[in-house]
């Protein structure tokens, strides 16, 4: 087997993420068929997220979180979890998902329906992210862009959004994403050139495609993952969003295009502190282009 660093940088999402709630003042009404909150609540969370803004350090992400990885199945948790079956498996802090690693990478996508997100009765703040990107999981760079569910004040908000780090922040964009949409995100290398895109086909006002320029990534690795998202180093109870399925998953690596399967790729698995899955990674399928992610537990 393929030897691995035993560490990955988990800069995607991380301390600038509770900036999505600077969008909430417009993300409240137009994201009103996704959220029970009635307008006093709406306004309250409206505050209480501008309140947490001016409290971050924003552009600061979190710290490098340690990571095991293994050769062998891992033993089946106390839900009786399957154990993962990636060239190698990884256990992460914060991520759920693929990596594939390498040099060069110049293209990630993969769709997906968006996630069923349960909210209600939970008033703590819970997130989830959605993404594709190139860059992250062995450098300090990252170029991605997905979906974000978000749970606050017992309030569901969920945004399209990409980042760029370390050149800007999170960047949201769209704020009506619901339950049940068709999204397509995809990170597109061209020298320095990277084009983020995502689609909602159903909601298509979430919709964006932007080009940014940076210099010096790294380009060494290409994603598909569920992340718990972080403020600082603290990392966030992350949203119940039962199952998020990566499907029809592609990539290039220099000259050559291909699925998941068609390159290094490590299986990342979601733990606590006390080694308990908190979001685990199916194996892929066939056609190694296709995989789901299911929410155990927030934290």
């Amino acid at each position: 087997m393929i030897a691995r660093h035993p560490r990955f940088l988990a800069y995607p999402l991380a301390a600038v993420l509770l900036a999505v709630g600077l969008m909430m003042g417009l993300g409240t009404a137009a994201g009103a068929s996704t959220t029970s909150a009635s307008s006093a609540n709406s306004a309250a969370a409206t505050a209480a997220a501008k309140g947490a803004i001016e409290h971050l350090l924003i552009g600061q992400h979190g710290a490098n979180h340690t990571v095991s990885t293994s050769t062998q199945p891992r033993a089946k948790d106390a839900k009786g979890a399957k154990g993962l079956t990636g060239l190698t498996q990884v256990d992460s802090t914060n991520w759920a998902g693929y990596a594939d690693t390498g040099s060069s990478f110049s293209h990630v996508s993969a769709t997906w329906t968006e996630p069923t997100p349960s909210c209600s009765g939970s008033r703590s703040e819970q997130l989830a992210a959605f993404w594709v990107g190139i860059d992250g999981f062995n450098s300090s760079s990252v170029e991605q862009d997905g979906t974000l569910i978000e749970c606050f004040e017992g309030s569901t908000f969920q945004y399209t959004w990409w980042e760029l780090f370390p050149t800007n922040d999170i960047q949201v964009v769209g704020e009506s994403v619901a339950a049940g949409d068709s999204i397509t995100a995809s990170v597109t290398r061209s020298g320095t050139s990277y084009t983020l895109a995502v689609t909602d086909a159903t909601h298509t006002a979430n919709s964006f495609s932007t080009t940014q320029t940076s210099s010096g990534d790294a380009d060494s690795s290409a994603e598909w993952i569920a992340e718990a998202p972080s403020s600082g180093s603290t990392i966030l109870p992350l949203a119940h969003f039962s199952t998020w399925t990566a499907s029809n998953a592609s990539v290039t690596e220099g000259s050559t295009a291909g699925t998941i399967s068609s390159f290094t790729d490590d299986q990342l698995t979601m733990d606590d502190s006390a080694s308990a899955i908190k979001a685990e990674s199916s194996s892929l399928n066939a056609a190694g282009n296709s995989f789901a992610v299911t929410w155990e537990r927030s934290s």
